[in-house]
């Protein structure tokens, strides 16, 4: 058990920087950053922020989601934002990453793993550094779990989470989702055999334009025991969670007939509040259906990746299953025509390391 996480090193905001210069700025420390490469901006801030105080000291890994949809205008941001990318870090290497197979199934999870086992973390590395802001669930999460378990097995490396966050933008990014629903790899644990009737509880996060997908994870197990939808509350915008409770009325009402008393609520700028919520949920199914039935919690994270890397951390921690379906292409249209709305939110933790001595895992 990582009895630190509830309370890991958590910085937001300006307290980011403020806390990356002081920790980077030892010149014993080696960085290599993961993060995509992909058409949305928000890969660039976190690239930004550590080379201009590490330099020469940063490498990185930059992941390109190559998907069969993708528009000629997408590819184009995409490359330019690729060269940015190369320019900012120098000691950088691109993984391209087909998601698809040639049959349409959602391979790009499992491509990315071995494509990060092929080029493991070179020894000299002090800290790994996971930038989620534009890297998909289905990358994304992959490339988490692997890398912690790097580096909690390394005697002397911190691993570090870094979002850089925007709701307002991924409302107006509209996508394409597959029709393939599926685990997200190394997030569909082998529950064993029990005696007991199984109980699968399932936790979706309610996202702007997502309803259709949801929808779609929601009727593939035919009858679930509960259905815990996530709000984002509180929100930057104090009217969120409302707008999406009216957005899907017809779902929460007629189809998957909640009980208000379900809705789970989770910040949408700190992911412990997100991880703790979640944490405290199956604590709470475990005791209520002891010796009755096996609970099992399924998470579909959608939307806001502050509340995704805390649903993440609860699904490593407590070995919950992750189902999603995989984007075919994103439309990028909307959002350049959008007026100028509210700055990034950055997060940062430390998930695991030297820094927490006496709290390694157990």
């Amino acid at each position: 058990m990582r009895k630190h996480w509830s309370n890991c090193i958590t910085n937001f905001d300006e307290d980011v920087a403020i806390f990356a210069d002081d920790y980077f700025n030892d010149p014993s420390r080696r960085v290599l950053l993961v993060a995509a490469a992909g058409f949305d901006p928000r890969s660039q801030p976190v690239s930004k922020m550590l080379a201009d105080i590490l330099g020469d000291r940063l490498s990185a890994f930059y992941i390109r989601e190559e998907r069969p949809g993708a528009s000629e205008e997408l590819i184009k941001r995409a490359d330019e934002n690729e060269a940015v990318l190369k320019a900012i870090v120098p000691s950088s290497t691109i993984f391209r990453i087909d998601v698809f197979a040639d049959d349409g199934a959602p391979v790009g999870g499992a491509r990315l793993v071995a494509r990060m086992l092929e080029n493991p973390i070179p020894d000299e590395v002090t800290d790994v550094i996971l930038d989620m802001s534009a890297l998909s669930i289905g990358i994304g999460f992959p490339a988490a779990k692997l890398l912690l378990e790097e580096c909690e097995n390394a005697e002397a490396r911190s691993f570090h989470l870094m979002i850089a966050s925007n709701p307002e933008l991924d409302d107006v990014i509209s996508s394409m989702s597959s029709s393939r629903i599926s685990p997200v790899k190394g997030f569909a644990p082998d529950v064993g055999a029990s005696g007991r009737e199984v109980a699968q509880i399932w936790i979706p996060q309610l996202a702007r334009g997502k309803a259709n997908t949801l929808t779609q994870i929601g009727a593939t197990p035919g009858n679930w025991y509960k259905i815990c939808p996530v709000l984002p509350f509180p929100a930057r915008n104090p009217r969120r969670a409302d707008d999406l409770l009216t957005e899907y009325q017809n779902e929460l009402v007629n189809e998957w007939e909640i009980d208000p008393r379900d809705i789970v609520y989770a910040s949408e700028k700190n992911p412990l509040d997100c991880y703790r919520t979640l944490s405290t949920l199956k604590q709470r199914f475990d005791r209520t259906m002891a010796g009755t039935y096996e609970p099992r919690m399924v998470l579909s994270p959608l939307g806001s990746k502050v509340l995704a890397a805390g649903a993440m951390m609860a699904a490593i921690e407590h070995g919950m299953s992750v189902q999603y379906v995989e984007t075919e292409s994103y439309d990028f249209g909307a959002a350049e025509s959008a007026p100028d709305g509210p700055p990034d939110m950055l997060v940062h933790l430390i998930l695991s390391g030297p820094l927490y001595g006496g709290y390694a895992s157990e």
